[in-house]
């Protein structure tokens, strides 16, 4: 549940198909990402799923695995 709509704003907010979105993308490598979208995607996600990602761990999320793993840890 927490990864289909997480790959949901991901596809949004990239504008990239949800089928490329997977645990183990890489959100900056594998979708060219940079930090301005990064940003827009964790607020996405602080309002869907009411958690707040405090700045030291959007330093240690990676993919799309280690969102739904903080997402599940912390809502």
């Amino acid at each position: 549940m927490v990864f289909e709509k997480l790959r949901e704003i991901i596809s949004e907010q990239l504008e990239i198909s949800e089928e490329l979105i997977t645990m183990e993308s890489n959100i900056r490598d594998d979708f060219d990402a940079d930090s301005l979208d990064f940003v827009d995607i964790v607020m996405s996600i602080e309002d869907e799923f009411n958690v707040e990602v405090p700045d030291e761990a959007i330093d240690d999320i990676k993919t799309v695995g280690d969102l739904v793993k903080f997402i599940e840890e912390n809502k």
